[in-house]
């Protein structure tokens, strides 16, 4: 038998076989190996950040074709520092983290979630329902609730509502919303300043807001500067991709915040008012 011939029949055999099992999809050669770590600043407890990122790692695994997991951040320096050093290389920012990881680290914005449409949120302070405090006035000499002691934005809301933190008979850094919407249901603080998405969830169950925030600068996903123009594009359209109205885009964006209906482009010139609120509360060098 010539070789010719063999060769041919070797290929004829390939080729069937092929067939038995089904074609391969045509962009399988092409799909990078990429292994990409989702970070995020810990809004809540490590277990219920994994609940609520996880399904989006995995939404853009199945868009990119990398190898999407979460990584949690115990807080919000970590949830930078991870960025930064490339850690992870996609990341679940609040403004301030943001702000921080762009200096620091040129971290890139990609897009911000909308809440009922609107690309901001508010941070308002609130107390229990049965609580004599009906005003930011009556504050004065009460004990009062912060998240993380990096947010500086939260104290940023809280003067410019008209107390100073001096004027506390004390305060305290509880880390997560949750926790602070937690302790003033228990009575352990007078009052405390909440994401309004956690004060919606909280008040059913006996808080009530004394003070909402002008409208801010939503939370958002920002890219390492390590990553290629292409990954970040990719990501980024991937992102945008969820405003497509699905039962699982929509199931993906409400496991992240149940108030989130959409997502939309994010520019570093959305935070220069966060910046400047701020400022006053930044180290000097």
């Amino acid at each position: 038998m010539k070789r010719s011939t063999c060769v041919n029949m070797m290929l004829a055999c390939l080729f069937a076989g092929a067939g038995l099992i089904g074609p391969l999809p045509s962009h399988a050669s092409e799909m990078p190996r990429i292994n990409l770590s989702l970070g995020s600043v810990a809004m809540d407890v490590p277990a219920a950040m994994v609940k609520r990122l996880t399904p989006l790692a995995k939404y853009l695994a199945s868009q990119t074709g990398y190898n999407v997991k979460f990584r949690a951040s115990p807080n919000l320096d970590s949830a930078v520092e991870d960025l930064g050093l490339g850690h992870t290389q996609l990341a679940y920012l609040t403004p301030v983290a943001y702000i921080e990881a762009h200096e620091k680290y040129g971290a890139i914005p990609l897009v911000s979630p909308l809440t009922h449409g609107k690309s901001t949120f508010n941070l308002v302070i609130a107390v229990r329902k049965d609580s004599p405090i009906k005003t930011v006035r009556d504050l004065q000499g009460k004990k009062f609730a912060f998240g993380d002691e990096k947010a500086l934005l939260q104290p940023a809301v809280v003067m410019g509502a008209g107390i100073k933190l001096g004027d506390f008979a004390s305060y305290a850094y509880l880390k997560h919303y949750d926790n602070i919407a937690k302790a003033l249901l228990n009575g352990d603080f007078d009052a405390g300043i909440l994401k309004d998405s956690t004060a919606a969830k909280f008040e059913p169950q006996g808080l009530r807001i004394i003070h909402v925030s002008p409208p801010l600068a939503s939370y958002l996903f920002a890219a390492s500067s390590r990553l290629s123009p292409e990954v970040v594009a990719q990501l980024k359209a991937a992102l945008l991709s969820l405003n497509a109205n699905t039962p699982g885009n929509i199931a993906v964006l409400r496991a992240l915040d149940p108030a989130y209906d959409g997502l939309v482009t994010a520019e570093d010139h959305d935070y220069h008012v966060i910046r400047k609120l701020i400022a006053p509360f930044q180290d000097k060098p």
